[in-house]
């Protein structure tokens, strides 16, 4: 057990050393843009906006995600299983109740969302409670409630929010580019801070896609593992995620924006197997069930 709390405490390390290091990253390009034309204004627009986008998701990106999958309340009666293994887990974990929320797909699929503990929402489509069963279940919510417990929800929100923030960034230095904007020519210095800046519209959104990609392949291993020693039962997890990636049809409401969040990939088996790879949201699932099942190296 120690091996597994000494990998949580290594992941969340490093995950925040990255979201650091992202930042600096983020304010290098404002730099390098404002720079090349001469315009610091730049800079102080793309700090200012991205301090208010970060500050805007903290607070309602649990509302957002649960808008985008048009997701609705779940009561007691209607979805008791849901309902009474959520409740049970939770005192298990030494968390709060968290909000349940239902999703009308026959995909099997389930996420977690919200800024913390006390604010924390679980959702399920209507194929994830009519598929697995109850062992099944706990198995699930448990990996979700490890997301919740170990603080993923705000980690993977701020990733999303700083790629989408370099994006934007990026496109907008091209558009200006394209149109030609007011530059600061100066000979070599100008041709140079020129280049630079182009380089880093066009690699940064996709610098800052594999980072969110990377951190989210690491969270599902650890809220798997997570999951596990809550349950008890590794094989309960191991099933369900073989059911569900056995469905293998997309979500309805599928978004890329949202995708990390879910257990499984929402778009199903779409890709070539090497892209699927290198840019899914989340690792295979044989890898998973083969570390919940003490079978890999």
């Amino acid at each position: 057990m120690a091996d597994l709390y000494q990998e949580r405490s290594s992941n969340l390390t490093k995950t925040w050393a990255l979201m650091a290091g992202f930042f600096i990253v983020v304010i290098a390009i404002g730099w390098v843009i404002s720079a090349y034309y001469g315009n610091p204004g730049i800079l102080y627009g793309a700090v200012i906006f991205s301090v208010l986008m970060n500050v805007g998701s903290f607070w309602f990106s649990d509302k957002v995600v649960l808008s985008m999958t048009h997701a609705k309340p779940a009561t007691r009666e209607a979805h008791f299983d849901l309902y009474t293994v959520t409740e049970n887990l939770s005192i298990t974990a030494g968390l709060p109740m968290p909000k349940l929320y239902v999703i009308d797909d026959p995909a099997p699929n389930a996420f977690a969302t919200g800024r913390d503990e006390k604010h924390a929402v679980v959702a399920a489509t209507t194929g994830l409670l009519s598929m697995l069963n109850r062992t099944e279940l706990e198995g699930v919510i448990a990996h979700e409630l490890s997301h919740v417990k170990n603080r993923d929800m705000l980690v993977m929100t701020v990733a999303v929010v700083l790629a989408g923030f370099v994006a934007i960034i990026a496109d907008i230095f091209l558009r200006m580019s394209l149109f030609g904007g007011n530059r600061d020519d100066n000979g070599k210095a100008g041709a140079i801070l020129a280049v630079l800046a182009i380089v880093a519209a066009i690699l940064a959104p996709i610098a800052a896609q594999l980072i969110q990609l990377a951190i989210s392949r690491k969270r599902e291993f650890l809220a798997d593992a997570s999951g596990a020693l809550l349950t008890r039962y590794p094989e309960g997890l191991a099933s369900a995620l073989q059911k569900i990636s056995g469905y293998g049809a997309p979500m309805k409401s599928a978004s890329h924006a949202t995708a990390h969040l879910f257990i499984a990939n929402p778009f199903g088996r779409t890709a070539g197997q090497f892209i699927n790879k290198l840019f899914a949201t989340h690792p295979p699932v044989e890898e998973r069930v083969k570390a919940l099942l003490g079978k890999g190296e």
